[in-house]
């Protein structure tokens, strides 16, 4: 980036933009699907988001992180959390996402979806 990484906008957007797990870039190197942020009438910085898939990698490794152990260690309590989180994210709308949080918690399918409707037993009843 042109721009220095401490200017004050980028200084404010870039631990939302980390958390999302997304790339700031100058704004000359921005792609159609990239977010181009402007500041004071002129633009700064451009933001590339990740892919749907990405996101949820990255959100279980922010969950990881928190626990400071694999999820795979934690009780079942702590799992059926991380599932509810999950969810909250959206990270069942993702291609593959049951089967990607499953592994990652080393529990099977079925054990998430069970933890799924232990959450929200009047779900499937709703529809």
């Amino acid at each position: 980036m042109t721009e220095p990484r401490d200017h004050p906008f980028v200084a404010a957007v870039k631990p939302l933009v980390d958390a999302m797990g997304g790339e700031l870039m100058d704004p000359a190197q921005a792609t159609p699907d990239d977010v181009v942020l402007t500041w004071e009438g002129r633009e700064l910085l451009a933001v590339r988001l990740p892919q749907l898939s990405d996101s949820l990698d990255h959100i279980l490794a922010a969950l990881e992180r928190r626990h400071g152990v694999p999820l795979s260690q934690l009780d079942r309590k702590s799992k059926q959390d991380v599932v509810r989180i999950l969810e909250a994210r959206g990270a069942f709308s993702v291609r593959h996402g049951v089967e990607t949080v499953a592994g990652a918690l080393g529990v099977s399918r079925f054990t998430v979806y069970n933890y799924l409707n232990r959450e929200n037993p009047n779900k499937n009843s709703q529809a």
